[in-house]
Formats: structure tokens, sequence, C-alpha cells
């Protein structure tokens, strides 16, 4: 193992890296990003036994690293913050709207929903402790939940569902009492999501970048949040209408707090900030 790398990472490589990056995953680095983009690539080069910066872009820009070391690259360089019941007011708007309409009309189906950029699964499990909420007392339904993101590292994370005590301060006391177990270490508390929940919610890979998703297409509802800012508006327009084609006609899809639709063609008709509708 390599005490210190001799070399940094040059303007050169690292546009290289940059370009090869959004043009395949649609993830910007600004050249403010170099520090950040060599820091993060620094254990790559221990792991492939380079030694050089320059090395290493030539092993991912010729193929020959395979897709597994890419995917390991983009893990690293790809931004993962979410919380539970972030942006509360789409959970709001899912109970007290989106759920009703369809208990009302469509509860003999399944009702489906995709976090098309789940990171760690909160915002997935943050659904699902929504719908359960709702049928309480009701007449139960079945649901599926879909969480998609490109980093392969967060998505084990959602998939085994343990958090550390801290992440779920803003869950309800009763909420938290039905849908989370303690672990056992006291040193480091942490709580779990319950099987239940869980078997309700998978997860799998998947780039926006990608031409086609493979994925179902009746999704009654999509949470497309705080993903596109990494995009540049052509993106946006482009991932936005291929969500869309996934979405039933008349179903729901909400983007973050700081993103918008204004002035793209897309088949959607906005019910409030940041929520939209099919057409």
């Amino acid at each position: 193992m390599f005490e210190e790398f001799k070399t940094s990472l040059s303007d050169t490589d690292f546009n290289k890296l940059a370009s090869f990056i959004y043009t395949n995953y649609g993830i910007k680095l600004p050249v403010t990003k170099k520090i950040m983009l060599e820091s993060r690539l620094k254990p790559r080069l221990r792991a492939n036994n380079i030694d050089s910066y320059k090395e290493y872009c030539q092993f991912i820009l010729s193929g020959k690293c395979g897709e597994a070391e890419i995917i390991n690259m983009i893990d690293l360089v790809s931004t993962n913050k979410t919380d539970f019941y972030r942006e509360s007011a789409h959970f709001d708007f899912m109970k007290d709207v989106v759920l009703p309409e369809y208990y009302e009309n469509h509860s003999e189906k399944p009702f489906k929903v995709w976090s098309s950029a789940s990171s760690s699964g909160e915002e997935a499990y943050t659904i699902a402790i929504v719908i359960s909420e709702f049928m309480d007392g009701k007449r139960p339904f079945d649901f599926q939940i879909l969480g998609t993101d490109i980093s392969t590292r967060i998505l084990e994370k959602a998939a085994t569902a343990i958090y550390p005590m801290d992440r779920v301060d803003v869950i309800p006391l009763a909420q938290k009492k039905k849908y989370l177990l303690r672990g056992k270490d006291i040193e480091k508390p942490t709580v779990r999501i319950v099987p239940e929940l869980r078997a309700k919610t998978r997860f799998k890979r998947l780039n926006l970048m990608d031409s086609t998703y493979d994925v179902p297409n009746d999704f009654d509802l999509i949470f497309c949040r705080n993903v596109l800012i990494y995009f540049d508006r052509e993106t946006q327009e482009k991932v936005i209408n291929k969500l869309c084609n996934q979405l039933k006609k008349g179903g729901y899809f909400f983007l973050g707090h700081s993103e918008s639709i204004s002035g793209y063609d897309v088949p959607l008709k906005q019910i409030k900030p940041t929520m939209f509708q099919k057409i």
C-alpha cells in the first residue's frame, strides 16, 4: 500500500473524468469539486494498485476497468442525503389527497410508489409508514414501493433498514413503537424498520441517465426529489419525461423544494408547488 501519492489530480484528468461522469451519469462536477474528487478517489487507486491519478483516469476511460470499478467510482462521487419525513408537505398531500383518491377508486389494485432517488431508504420507508397509517381502521389494500439509486453502497444500507437512533427523532413516538425495532447495542443505539414494511419495499440500482428504465410502467406516485439539481436543464427535461413514461395517467409526481418544471415540455400539470399530476 502506498504511503502517499506522488502526483495530484491534474486539471486535464479531472476534466476527462468529470466529462465521463457527466455524460454517463448526469452528475455535474465543476472545477471547484476537483479536490473533493481527488480525495474520494484515493481508496480506488489503492484498491487497484495504481499510484497516479493519470493512470487511474486511463484505467477508467479505456474501458478495461470493468463495470464493477465504474460502480465503485460513482458510489464515491454521488451525493446521498435524505431524512425521514423530509419535505413533509409531500407526505401530507399523499395522506390527504393521493391515498383517499386511490382508496375510493382503485383499491382493488396494488398502490405503487417509486422513490427514484432513494438514497439510504428513509424516503421509501416514510412512504410505507404513511400508507400503513392511512390504512389504520380501513379495509386493507396491497401496496408496493420501489426504491432506486445509482449507488450500490447506499442501496445496501437501504435494504438493511438499520438507522442510528438520532436519525428517527422526527418520527412521532406512536409510529416509532409500531414500525421500529430497537437494536441491542446500548453504546451505539440503532433501530430497524419492521419486517412488515421491509417486505413491501424493494431496492435496485438504476441510472436515471439510461435511455429506458427497467421498472413497471404503472406507478400511482413517483418521488423524484433533490436529484435533478445535479443535472442541466436539457437532462432534467429528458429524465422527467422518462419518469413520466412509468407513471399512470392521473398519477402524481413530486419534485424537491428547489426544483421546477417551468418551461419544460413534460406531461404534467401543477397541483401545488413541487406537486404535479400526469395529464
